[in-house]
């Protein structure tokens, strides 16, 4: 016997107009989620293709000095240190917020200085593709205070603030290495209570079983203290709006299934870093943007490196770039972590 051929425009008339319809934006939405699968890993796979060859690259960037007109090589953050201390300054279009900080901070460093032989500085603002006259503020800094104290790394265009903390730091001289923002929002004395807990934590670290009975320096043992406002977040919940409320909270819940529990403030400005700690943090961190904070969260638990969280005065200062179209961003970048790391596709150099 001949098996019977059924046509398909037979077996076509046999299904309801309905379930036809249905199958066909199963069928499409199936292929428009492949798509943005597809998208999503091959960006990731980017992502980790563009770090390999940073990583790899011989820097060619260097400071300019306005008074001298010479050009300055940036140091490296794998060679040894030459100052006590470096302040890493991220900024975007800060050519009104940014003289307030800065002058605050130069007279509390020159303070120390003159009252500790031993205490040395750098203040290094890092333009990421500004705008406005951010450039050519910083740059009256470094002809007031000399280029061996401040100095300013232009990026030429914007990468976002994760990118200017990141190149800040791998061209920094500190023993000690804290980023903090452009607009003071923290004040910069607060700096004693993260260096505190830094020399705390260090010699935690020195004398734990397994660690070498040899002096060690604080800059080469591995140590990261966020500053933290999570103690004013109820004061923060009673003047938001309820939906800005609602958005961070559910940012907080992804940010914990992100990098999980430990530090309950992860995108405050004012963190510190011995050299050793940011030497291997920043040449790992991939994000450019937003959420490079919690990206530094999760380096640092696969990494082992010691952590803790330190209360900070904090004053909201008008003119935050954060907008909420930012919150998607945020989270698209915690995705990012989760599915780059979590898959092996970006891989964690120790």
């Amino acid at each position: 016997m001949v098996a019977a051929v059924w046509p398909l425009s037979a077996v076509a008339g046999l299904i309801p107009a309905s379930l036809s319809l249905t199958l066909l934006l199963a069928t499409l939405v199936s292929i428009l989620a492949l798509g943005a699968a597809a998208v999503f890993f091959e960006h990731i796979r980017k992502i980790g293709c563009m770090h390999s060859l940073e990583r790899s690259a011989i820097s060619d960037a260097f400071f300019e000095d306005p008074n001298s007109l010479n050009k300055v090589p940036c140091p490296s953050i794998i060679d040894p240190p030459e100052k006590y201390i470096s302040l890493i300054v991220p900024a975007y279009n800060e050519e009104h917020r940014l003289p307030e900080a800065l002058t605050e901070t130069l007279e509390y460093l020159k303070r120390r200085s003159a009252a500790d032989k031993s205490f040395s500085y750098e203040v290094l603002i890092v333009d990421d593709g500004s705008t406005d006259r951010t450039s050519r503020v910083a740059f009256n800094f470094v002809r007031q205070h000399r280029i061996d104290n401040v100095r300013v790394l232009l990026l030429g265009r914007n990468h976002g603030k994760g990118e200017a903390v990141r190149k800040g730091m791998l061209h920094s001289r500190g023993e000690l290495l804290l980023m903090l923002d452009a607009d003071g929002a923290t004040k910069v004395t607060d700096l004693e209570k993260l260096e505190a807990q830094v020399y705390a934590m260090a010699q935690k670290v020195k004398s734990g079983p397994g660690t070498s009975s040899s002096p060690q320096k604080v800059s080469d043992v591995e140590v990261a203290v966020f500053g933290s406002r999570a103690h004013l977040e109820k004061q923060a919940l009673a003047t938001r709006k309820w939906y800005r409320n609602f958005l961070m909270k559910g940012f907080h819940l992804v940010v914990l299934l992100t990098a999980g529990p430990g530090i309950r403030d992860t995108q405050c400005g004012f963190k510190m870093f011995t050299r050793a700690a940011a030497r291997k943090l920043f040449t790992n961190i991939r994000l450019k943007r937003w959420c490079f904070d919690v990206e530094l969260v999760y380096l640092c638990k696969h990494l082992r490196i010691p952590m803790v969280e330190v209360s900070v005065n904090w004053t909201e200062i008008p003119g935050s770039k954060v907008r909420m179209t930012s919150i998607m961003h945020m989270v698209f970048e915690l995705l990012l972590i989760k599915v780059g790391y979590g898959l092996g596709i970006w891989k964690i150099y120790t």
